[in-house]
């Protein structure tokens, strides 16, 4: 596929996102379900374009004056850096969206975010605003704007199987380094432009259970717990059990885990990465048995809260969240975190 026709594609994609409310990946596995001359590069390169306009909505919509889906796809780019002679070279002809207007080449060649609201510049729901000035000061438009880059791939080398000596050699060509916080992470730097984003899940390393896929910050949480060998720990919202196998690691699997969630979908993934993690020392309860979870006590030394959130910190990853997060939900939120964390306290021991 031309450039031009990607662009249409993820125009008409975008267009069933924001204005039909389908979930963006089902949308593109819709689109690519329905267009089966595509082929996987085609698909990739249109994904990031949907993603990208996605990240960038506010600031794009904004530099062409209006909300529509040609818009902010046209917006994304040129916010991006393409040229207004970029953009009018992959319109108006084959398969692509119709020519830029005068009025559309002329705000790409003049975009300029300088003197847009924070809101605006940052990417993020005016109504946040408030809340992230509070957070962050004169930097919120900044911070926002780093909410609507392309996230890493970050990775905890596995201490039970591997060091981070042998998963860097091991993922060496996809320009693996050192995390910058995280003791025992690895990053694999975002696709630049169309290109594809790795299979890491398919790596010899993982497969082997040298390494989990795990966000450096949520690394970083886990070191903070402190927990050590021979320790009580209760993961309370377990999930995935991210977070469980980094405290394994941690314990270097002795001591004892119970990894608990309310929710058996979210807690179904941890029973085949304990396995393959090699992981001894984690006891999984069944998920919402609160009787099972009631009956434990307080006889930990850890208990680790990864309480239900709005999701922020994934804006990188799941742009069409940010858009979708309502006053509501976030009032909705906070009260679910406090049940939680007064739910969780009770099971710390005097001292832990």
């Amino acid at each position: 596929m031309q450039p031009g026709a990607r662009i249409a594609a993820a125009i008409e994609i975008l267009d069933e996102v924001l204005n039909r409310h389908q979930p963006v990946s089902m949308a593109l596995q819709s689109w690519g379900k329905a267009h089966r001359f595509a082929g996987s590069g085609d698909r990739n390169a249109i994904g990031h374009l949907v993603y990208d306009a996605l990240r960038r909505k506010a600031s794009a919509a904004f530099a062409m004056g209006e909300d529509t889906p040609r818009a902010i796809v046209l917006g994304s780019l040129a916010v991006q850096g393409a040229s207004g002679g970029e953009l009018a070279a992959m319109c108006g002809g084959g398969h692509g969206p119709e020519a830029l207007s005068e009025d559309e080449l002329k705000r790409v060649e003049t975009l300029n975010l300088a003197d847009a609201p924070p809101w605006i510049a940052g990417d993020y729901p005016e109504w946040l605003h408030p809340s992230f000035e509070r957070a962050f000061g004169a930097e919120a438009a900044r911070e926002g704007a780093a909410l609507s880059m392309r996230a890493p791939a970050d990775i905890r080398v596995n201490t039970l199987k591997a060091t981070r000596e042998k998963v860097l050699k091991a993922l060496a060509s996809f320009g693996a380094i050192e995390t910058t916080y995280a003791p025992n992470g690895v990053r694999i730097a975002p696709p630049l432009g169309f290109a594809r984003t790795p299979n890491l899940q398919a790596e010899a390393a993982f497969q082997a259970g040298w390494c989990e896929i795990q966000d450096e910050g949520s690394q970083i949480t886990s070191a903070m717990t402190g927990a050590g060998p021979r320790m009580q720990v209760l993961d309370i919202c377990a999930g995935a059990g991210g977070k469980t196998l980094a405290l394994a690691a941690q314990m270097q699997n002795t001591g004892q885990i119970y990894a608990y969630d309310a929710d058996k979908m979210r807690l179904k993934p941890i029973f085949d990465r304990v396995k393959r993690n090699g992981v001894r020392n984690v006891q999984i309860l069944r998920a919402g048995d609160k009787a099972a979870l009631d009956a434990l006590g307080p006889k930990f030394d850890r208990v680790l809260v990864d309480a239900p959130c709005t999701g922020a910190g994934t804006w990188r990853r799941r742009p069409d969240a940010k858009w979708r997060l309502k006053p509501e939900a976030l009032a909705s939120r906070i009260k679910e975190q406090t049940e939680v964390l007064a739910n969780a306290a009770r099971f710390v021991k005097p001292g832990g």
